[in-house]
């Protein structure tokens, strides 16, 4: 696409000091990044490449297999921009800019399980099994009332591995694994919204957070999202309405 005028350079500064734009992306999410640590693809590092060349910047992808370790690297300096859900718990950290696409968390259980409603599953007993440090397990941690956060390197392992009454995780990628193995489904219904948004360290300039605000709200608005959605296979109805 054509990218608009660069914006003033002390915006590049602020937001690159060293002079690249560092961009963290979790690969462990699979509606936002697919490929390899050394390809990868999708449409966060479709937003990092577009973000960085409106700005001049070269740009380099840290990838990471979670978001917890996405979120560390912008909390320790590593990173200048992050790709993460919106979240409570981050945004002391985090400047977000409104979401560009919202994602469904929902609930995996054994076939035979008498849990069939999303309330059902907050219980006395009731295990979940969680990606430690994904936007679900901080959700589910701090809304449950009587069920148990059980957390693992992917929720849906923890929950087969450790024989646990529920799994959570992201729609898509549950969807693909309750169709592989017959013996689970889904609860109907979401349990969360999970909304992804762009963000960078909550020290950053004001002009550098909205500037990061409009160009999410313009790439949203002119198709951008919606093309970078369907050129990696993704349900292009993820795309986040307008920010208020």
């Amino acid at each position: 696409m054509t990218h608009t005028p660069s914006p003033a350079p002390a915006l590049a500064t602020d937001l690159a000091p060293t002079g690249t734009l560092r961009a963290s992306i979790n690969l462990g999410n699979p509606v936002l990044a697919q490929g390899t640590p050394e390809a990868p693809s999708g449409i966060t590092v479709d937003l990092a490449r577009e973000i960085g060349a409106r700005l001049g910047l070269p740009v380099e992808l840290l990838c990471f297999d979670a978001a917890r370790k996405s979120f560390e690297a912008m909390a320790d300096g590593r990173a200048d921009l992050c790709f993460l859900a919106v979240d409570p718990a981050r945004e002391t950290e985090v400047a977000f800019t409104a979401p560009y696409v919202v994602i469904e968390g929902v609930y995996a259980v054994p076939r035979d399980s008498g849990l069939t409603t999303v309330e059902d599953v907050d219980a006395p007993g009731v295990r979940i099994g969680v990606k430690q440090g994904s936007a679900y397990d901080l959700f589910l941690s701090r809304s449950l009332a009587h069920a148990t956060v059980v957390r693992g390197a992917e929720g849906v392992d923890t929950f087969r591995g450790e024989g646990l009454e529920v799994g959570a995780g992201i729609r898509q990628p549950m969807t693909s694994y309750a169709q592989e193995h017959p013996e689970v489904r889904l609860i109907e219904g979401r349990f969360m919204e999970i909304r992804q948004a762009v963000g960078t360290t909550a020290g950053r300039a004001p002009e550098t957070v909205a500037f990061l605000r409009s160009t999410v709200e313009e790439l949203k608005a002119n198709g951008f999202v919606t093309d970078s959605l369907r050129r990696a296979g993704q349900d292009t109805g993820l795309l986040a309405p307008p920010a208020a």
